[in-house]
C-alpha cells in the first residue's frame, strides 16, 4: 500500500506546477459555488474572469513590427510537430500574412502539401510571446518573390530570385494570440 506522504511527495516533485496551477482555478471555483448557494438571490452565472480579450489586425501588427524569428511548426506524415527556426528577414509589416523563404525540396514544404496548418510561435526579451495559427500556401510565382526579395538572402539562396527551387510560403492567419506582460488579445479573422 503506498504510504499518503510519498504520494504528495510524488505529487511536490513532478506535478506540482500544473496541478496547483488546477487546483487554484478548481479552488476559486468552489468557493464561488459556495458564495452562490450561500446567496439564494444570487443568480450571475460563473463566468471565466480571464477571458482572452479581442485584439484589433492593427494591435497585432503594432505587437509584430520588431518581430524577426520565429518558431515554424508543422506536422510530419505521422502527426508529430516538427519546429525549426525560421526568420521573415525583418519585413515585418504584418498584414494578417507571414511569408518566408526556402526551398521546395524541404521537409517542410513537404510537410505543408500533407498539411497546410501551421504555427508560429515569437517570443522577445521583453517578455512577448505570439502564437500565430493559420493556413500556408507554397508560392513560387517570380514576380512575388522580387517582391518578398530583401538584402542579404543571397547568403542562403545565391541565384537570388532564380535559384533553383526557391519558394515563398505564405501563412494567412486564422487566430493570432498574445501575451505581453499583464496585457493578452487574440485576434480571429
Amino acid at each position: 500500500m503506498e504510504h499518503e506522504g510519498d504520494r504528495y511527495s510524488f505529487w511536490y516533485t513532478h506535478m506540482k506546477p500544473l496541478s496547483f496551477s488546477l487546483f487554484k482555478i478548481r479552488l476559486i471555483d468552489e468557493k464561488e459555488k459556495e458564495k452562490r448557494q450561500s446567496d439564494p438571490e444570487s443568480e450571475k452565472p460563473i463566468t471565466n474572469k480571464n477571458k482572452m480579450k479581442n485584439a484589433s489586425l492593427e494591435t497585432i501588427a503594432e505587437k509584430m513590427k520588431d518581430l524577426d524569428f520565429c518558431m515554424m511548426i508543422t506536422q510530419d506524415e505521422n502527426r508529430k510537430p516538427q519546429s525549426r527556426p525560421m526568420s521573415n528577414n525583418g519585413r515585418v509589416e504584418y498584414d494578417g500574412d507571414s511569408w518566408f523563404f526556402t526551398y521546395e525540396d524541404s521537409n517542410k514544404v513537404r510537410q505543408i502539401k500533407n498539411d497546410n496548418k501551421v504555427n508560429l510561435i515569437y517570443q522577445t526579451d521583453d517578455l512577448l510571446f505570439i502564437e500565430c495559427y493559420g493556413t500556408t500556401e507554397v508560392i513560387k510565382d517570380k514576380e512575388t518573390l522580387k517582391d518578398k526579395w530583401v538584402d542579404g538572402l543571397e547568403q542562403w539562396f545565391p541565384e537570388g530570385v532564380d535559384t533553383p527551387g526557391i519558394c515563398l510560403l505564405k501563412i494567412t492567419a486564422e487566430r493570432v494570440t498574445f501575451w505581453h506582460k499583464e496585457e493578452e488579445g487574440q485576434y480571429t479573422a
